[in-house]
């Protein structure tokens, strides 16, 4: 079940950098989070202690430690060790779904079967078929489903998008996504995630449709094992180093670098090419102080934690659902976009078996 790695990080930076609960503030969406672990954790921190709109009533998760921890770090009233009774409160207005992939399609039926707004982790479901059936019966009971890409929400990205779409560097001819993890995820992690494109390159993948404002047409991969032992792996699993080329639909290319291993911090850079110039985003870093001295230069490496990386990113991507919400606006990351962002990773992953230019419309349930 969800994994609980890092839950106090959040927690003591809320309250070193002076943070408090919105208690006791005007509230008017009650929420329920699925999934105590990690990125439930992360999300908690931020209803709690960023939105004041958002009002968390209820937590559930299978491990009944993690789900009174939560309770007692976070002052949510109750916890439950059954989804469908969080889901079914008629105390919670919309849900956040940070269980495993493979729980995500069901809860979200459940949810829109109660009415419920919902807030989904990536991927809404661990298949293109689960995806499509849960997003399209989402739209049928009327319920709000945003997909967690935060990465439309970290403030340089934003900038980037803004700056593409202001027209600031004319009609956009490439579209260059860098992202590298500090580390290799431990084998058992790997094994059953989807692989790289699934579960790594999908935020590109997103990110790179985003900016280019169109649709994929298809699709070509490189990639190898460079830096892992990934033997026993089979599939887009096998591999820990991918370039990922998409065509797209209006004529834009988009190039997505990813290693699941860069020694010297999360790299995380984009740039966006067009035929009146270029926007770039380099990376984000602890400080930007540079010391130059007669043995060299010292200055940080770039953050080594996708959650402290994109903490801001989290943020903004909770208050603009709990906006969508309460003013019954469309949310910006949709359910159709997780499903675009999916069929895009599973044409890389049959682009990279087969060696060849994979048209998107060979993706299908």
């Amino acid at each position: 079940m969800a994994s609980r790695i890092g839950g106090r990080l959040f927690g003591s930076l809320a309250r070193s950098r002076g943070l408090s609960s919105s208690v006791g503030q005007s509230r008017n969406l009650n929420v329920g989070v699925l999934g105590c672990g990690r990125i439930g954790q992360v999300h908690l921190e931020t209803l709690c202690y960023n939105v004041p709109e958002a009002n968390p009533v209820m937590v559930m998760d299978a491990f009944e430690s993690a789900a009174k921890s939560a309770v007692e770090k976070y002052g949510v009233e109750k916890y439950t060790l059954n989804d469908e009774e969080l889901i079914s409160s008629k105390d919670v207005d919309a849900v956040w779904i940070c269980t495993p992939s493979q729980f995500h399609a069901d809860q979200i039926k459940m949810a829109a079967s109660h009415g419920k707004h919902i807030f989904c982790e990536k991927p809404i479901a661990t298949d293109l078929k689960g995806t499509l059936e849960a997003v399209e019966f989402a739209k049928s009971k009327g319920v709000k489903l945003m997909t967690a890409f935060q990465r439309r929400f970290d403030p340089n990205f934003m900038k980037v998008k803004n700056a593409v779409q202001g027209g600031e560097v004319g009609k956009p001819i490439f579209v260059k996504t860098v992202s590298r993890d500090p580390a290799p995820p431990p084998l058992e992690y790997v094994k059953g995630g989807g692989g790289l494109f699934k579960d790594m390159a999908i935020h590109d993948i997103d990110i790179c449709r985003w900016m280019a404002d169109s649709e994929a047409d298809s699709v070509f991969v490189t990639g190898s094992m460079m830096v892992s032992d990934l033997s026993s792996c089979e599939g887009p699993e096998a591999i820990d180093t991918a370039l990922t080329m998409i065509k797209f639909k209006n004529g834009v290319t988009g190039l997505i670098d990813n290693c699941r291993q860069a020694p010297y911090g999360y790299d995380q850079r984009i740039e966006v090419f067009g035929d009146k110039g270029m926007v770039a985003s380099e990376n984000n870093f602890p400080n930007t102080v540079k010391k130059l001295t007669a043995e060299g230069v010292e200055t940080d490496l770039p953050y080594s934690f996708f959650m402290t990386r994109y903490m801001e990113a989290y943020k903004n991507e909770t208050i603009e659902f709990c906006k969508a919400v309460s003013q019954d606006l469309p949310v910006p990351a949709t359910g159709s976009d997780g499903a675009e962002a999916l069929r895009i990773a599973m044409a890389a992953g049959k682009a990279l078996a087969e060696n060849r230019w994979v048209k998107l419309d060979e993706i299908n349930p």
